[in-house]
């Protein structure tokens, strides 16, 4: 079983950077950072980059609008510089209103523009000159990102969740992240990805699946346990209804039709509890890892098993020691 962890800077980043720490010497894989519309996370990754040993580093997500593909390959060449070789390159096409209405960037041709960001930063990374005639970008000057690299290529993790994206995905990226994927659909995931690959001459396997992974623990207390189920709907109630119609059109498609429609009905309203309610047990169990602490593992393993490769779980809360514990008992 294959673990990274989801760590952004916190409330105090000293915190954080310690249990960050902890995650590298216990073999988690990989700590990913994201920044939507909150601060730069490219500060964060560089004090984790030279702060860590062995466990990856990656953006979860940077979007492919709000900079230049140049930019990114410019950042994650200093990255590399500093980290010895561990970063991976997280991108996606966020959403119209973050790019709109945060970044003032019109949101056109998502799907286009990840594919030439991909090609466009595998060029400049890879030492080679940069010469590329696309239908968004066209450089001919021949400009090559000099240092000195400790490897000639940084792996490309995408954020992808629809048919056409998926498809792409699978001729193009080294990973793919998926948000609310259900354990039963990871078979099927990876046929597609494998399908996209080999159709553009690549090994079937070219695409690692990593998952984000929410992980809610069950005391034992019905009071507690009460709060922990509603706080395991929350994300898929706000996904739903919240976050235009991407994630509710995937999780109709992944067999969740009579919770999404039930949910969207009531909060069209305004019901916000029946909303949340609408989102049943079963939905969350599929989607989510939920029980006492000694199942969480077994879960774990068992959507590994399914297909999740490398599943990335919310960095703990609590004091450095207790995220500590939490994290190593994950593993089992």
């Amino acid at each position: 079983m294959r673990l990274g962890v989801l760590a952004g800077v916190g409330r105090d980043w000293r915190e954080s950077l310690e249990k960050v720490r902890i995650a590298d010497s216990l073999g988690y894989e990989l700590v990913a950072t994201g920044e939507a519309w909150g601060p730069s996370t490219v500060p964060w990754m560089t004090l984790l980059a030279a702060h860590t040993r062995n466990i990856q580093i990656g953006t979860s997500i940077l979007n492919v609008y709000s900079r230049s593909p140049g930019a990114i390959a410019q950042e994650f060449a200093m990255l590399e510089t500093l980290s010895g070789g561990r970063m991976v390159c997280g991108l996606g096409s966020s959403g119209h209103r973050v790019i709109e209405h945060f970044h003032g960037v019109p949101f056109d041709k998502p799907l286009r523009r990840i594919r030439e960001y991909v090609e466009i930063i595998n060029i400049l990374l890879k030492g080679e000159r940069l010469n590329y005639d696309g239908q968004i970008f066209s450089m001919n000057r021949g400009f090559r990102l000099d240092y000195d690299r400790p490897r000639n290529h940084v792996p490309i993790y995408i954020a992808a969740i629809t048919p056409k994206s998926i498809r792409q995905t699978g001729e193009i990226a080294d990973g793919i992240f998926p948000i609310h994927w259900p354990k039963d659909r990871f078979a099927s995931l990876r046929k597609d990805l494998g399908d996209a690959s080999t159709a553009a001459g690549r090994d079937a396997d070219s695409v690692t699946i990593a998952p984000f992974t929410n992980v809610y623990v069950l005391s034992g207390d019905s009071s507690d346990d009460e709060k922990a189920w509603l706080a395991a709907r929350q994300p898929l109630f706000h996904y739903i209804n919240r976050m235009g119609d991407f994630y509710w059109n995937m999780l109709l498609a992944n067999g969740f039709e009579a919770e999404v429609t039930a949910s969207r009905a009531a909060w069209s309203k305004r019901d916000m509890e029946g909303a949340v309610k609408a989102i049943s047990e079963d939905m969350v169990r599929e989607i989510q890892v939920v029980g006492p602490i000694e199942s969480v593992a077994e879960q774990l393993a068992d959507r590994s098993a399914s297909g999740a490769e490398l599943q990335l779980v919310q960095m703990p809360g609590g004091s450095i020691a207790e995220a500590g514990r939490r994290l190593e008992a994950l593993f089992g």
